[in-house]
């Protein structure tokens, strides 16, 4: 999924229309945590995945 520099202006439009220029900070950081968040959760799946199962 390609998104151009057109498509990403119409979005960044349409999202100052809903929310208001005020709010738009703010989701802009709830969106960088969730992404942060995610992507730890992921990496800590992968290394278990990828450390050795101790055997008895």
């Amino acid at each position: 999924m390609n998104l151009g520099f057109s498509e990403i202006l119409l979005i960044l439009f349409v999202a100052l229309l809903l929310f208001g220029p005020s709010k738009l900070p703010a989701l802009g950081k709830a969106a960088g945590n969730t992404l942060r968040e995610f992507k730890n959760a992921t990496k800590g799946l992968m290394d278990d995945e990828d450390s050795p199962s101790t055997k008895k």
